[in-house]
C-alpha cells in the first residue's frame, strides 16, 4: 500500500537541516513525498519556536493541516521541532488536532511516529535535547548549486533574551571528519557553495577538541575538489583570534562575507543581556576585520528596545551604524521570550521598540544603496539559481549576497543554473543588481 506525507519546514536553516533529515527517513521507510498536504496520508510540520513571530506562523500552519484533516482530506497531523519542544507539556493538550509531536532530540523517529499515526496511535517522543548529535543522510532541498552545512548544534551563550539553549540543548560540535564526509558528499552532488551554520560556529571544537578549530575547519573543506565557496554563519564577536581572521583573509575559497550577530552595542545593554565583550571590542574588531580582509561585507542583527535601551542607548547604536555602515543588518525589535531572564526585565513596549527598529532601517536603507552602487561597472562572479519569469532575466547570488535574507543579481543569460558565472552589473534598484553574463565577450 503506497504511504505518502508532505513536509511543512518551518524557521531557521538548521531546522531545515532536521526536515531534509527526516525527508530521507522517511523515503528509506517507503513513503512517497507530496507537494501538497491536501490528500496526503500524513503531513509533518517541523516548526520554529524562537520568537512570538515564529510561534504564531508555526501555530497557524498546525491549524490550517488541522481543518484539511477535519475535512477528510489529510490523514495525521506531526509536529516537530522547536515549538513542540518548548511547550513539550502542554502541546498536545492545547493542540489536540495533533497525532504524534516529537521534540528536537527525536528527529530520528520520525519514521514510528509516522507508523502509528497510519495506525491511529498517539505518540509523544521528546529524546535528551543535548545529546550528541545523530549522524542522518539528508535529501538537500536547496539549491541549485548551494547546501547548508551544519557543523554544531545548540548553544552554550546562554544570552538573556534568548530560549535557544532550553530549546536545542547544550552545544556539541559534530566532528571534523563527519563534516567533510558530508561536505565532500554534497560537492560531489553539484554544491560549489557549502553555508557553515550553527548558532554560532566560532566555538566549533571547544567541546570536542578542547580548541577552537574553525580555521582547521576551514582549511580542510576549501580542500574538497568542487567546493568554490564557503560562507560562514553567525560567528560570535568574542571568539575571534588571529587564526581565523587569518584564514578568512588568506583562503580564496571562503567568501569575503561574515555574519557576525552584535544584537547591540551600549556596554550597559550588552552586560545585562549576557553578551560576552564591550561595545569597544566590537568596534575594534570590525576595524581589525575591515583592515584585514579587504572588501569585506559585515551582516549582523540587532534588536531595538533591549531592557535598559533609552533614547541615550538607542542613539548609541545609531551613530555606531553610521560610523560602521554596515552593509548587511537584520532589525528586529524586542520580544520578551517567556523563561528567558530577559523577559522579567524593564523595557519599552512593542510598539516603541518596532518604531525603533524601523528608524533603524531607514538608517541603513542609504547605507546599503550606496553598497550596491558599488558593484555597477564591476564584473562580479554569480551563483545561478535559475531563470525569474518575473524579470525575464536569469537570478543568482554573489558572494554579498546570502540565500533568503540578501539581495539578488538578475542577468541576461543565457544562464547555466548551479554554476558561477561572471556578470558585468550595470545597475541597481532596491537592492538587486542588474547585468549581462559577460562570457564569451
Amino acid at each position: 500500500m503506497e504511504k505518502s506525507f508532505a513536509m511543512i519546514s518551518l524557521g531557521c536553516a538548521k531546522n531545515l537541516v532536521n526536515s531534509e533529515q527526516m525527508l530521507y527517513l522517511m523515503s528509506e521507510a517507503g513513503f512517497t513525498l507530496l507537494p501538497d498536504p491536501d490528500g496526503a496520508d500524513l503531513v509533518i510540520v517541523n516548526t520554529c519556536g524562537f520568537i512570538d513571530a515564529a510561534k504564531s506562523e508555526a501555530i497557524d500552519n498546525i491549524l490550517e493541516m488541522a481543518e484539511l484533516k477535519k475535512a477528510g482530506r489529510l490523514g495525521g497531523l506531526i509536529v516537530t521541532g522547536c515549538l513542540a519542544e518548548r511547550y513539550k507539556d502542554s502541546i498536545l493538550a492545547e493542540l489536540p488536532e495533533i497525532d504524534a509531536v516529537l521534540g528536537v532530540g527525536s528527529f530520528k523517529d520520525i519514521v514510528a511516529a509516522a507508523n502509528a499515526v497510519m495506525e491511529r496511535r498517539t505518540l509523544s517522543l521528546f529524546g535528551d535535547q543535548s545529546a550528541p548529535i545523530d549522524e542522518l543522510p539528508r535529501v538537500v532541498t536547496t539549491g541549485p548549486g548551494w547546501a547548508w552545512l551544519r557543523i554544531a548544534e545548540g548553544c552554550d551563550n546562554f544570552c538573556a533574551f534568548c530560549a535557544i539553549p532550553f530549546i536545542r540543548g547544550r552545544y556539541r560540535s559534530r566532528t571534523m571528519e563527519n563534516i567533510l564526509e558530508e561536505a565532500r558528499d554534497l560537492a560531489a552532488h553539484g554544491a560549489k557553495e557549502l553555508i557553515v551554520i550553527a548558532q554560532d560556529i566560532t566555538r566549533y571544537g571547544t567541546d570536542l577538541y578542547g580548541k577552537r578549530m574553525l580555521a582547521e575547519l576551514c582549511r580542510r573543506l576549501s580542500e574538497i575538489e568542487g567546493v568554490r565557496w564557503l560562507r560562514l554563519h553567525y560567528l560570535y564577536p568574542d571568539q575571534f583570534d588571529d587564526e581565523l581572521i587569518e584564514e578568512i583573509a588568506s583562503n580564496d575559497k571562503i567568501v569575503k562575507y561574515l555574519d557576525i550577530p552584535i544584537q547591540h552595542i551600549n556596554d550597559t545593554i550588552l552586560k545585562r543581556m549576557n553578551r560576552r565583550g564591550t561595545g569597544g571590542e566590537i568596534r575594534a574588531l570590525f576595524k581589525k576585520l575591515r583592515e584585514r580582509i579587504p572588501g569585506l561585507v559585515l551582516r549582523t542583527s540587532l534588536i531595538a528596545g533591549l531592557p535598559g535601551e533609552g533614547e541615550a542607548e538607542f542613539e548609541e547604536l545609531c551613530e555606531f551604524l553610521r560610523e560602521a555602515r554596515i552593509e548587511r543588518a537584520g532589525v528586529f525589535p524586542f520580544s520578551p521570550e517567556e523563561g528567558t531572564p530577559a523577559a522579567k526585565m524593564d523595557h519599552v513596549d512593542f510598539e516603541e521598540a518596532r518604531r525603533r527598529a524601523d528608524l533603524i532601517l531607514e538608517l541603513q536603507a542609504p547605507i546599503m544603496d550606496a553598497f550596491c552602487e558599488g558593484f555597477v561597472g564591476k564584473t562580479l562572479d554569480v551563483l545561478c539559481e535559475g531563470y525569474d519569469e518575473e524579470s525575464g532575466m536569469y537570478c543568482g547570488r554573489s558572494y554579498a549576497d546570502s540565500p533568503e535574507i540578501d539581495g539578488q543579481v538578475l542577468f541576461d543569460g543565457p544562464g547555466r543554473e548551479g554554476e558561477i558565472q561572471p556578470v558585468y552589473i550595470e545597475s541597481t534598484e532596491d537592492g538587486l543588481l542588474c547585468g549581462h553574463l559577460k562570457e564569451g565577450e
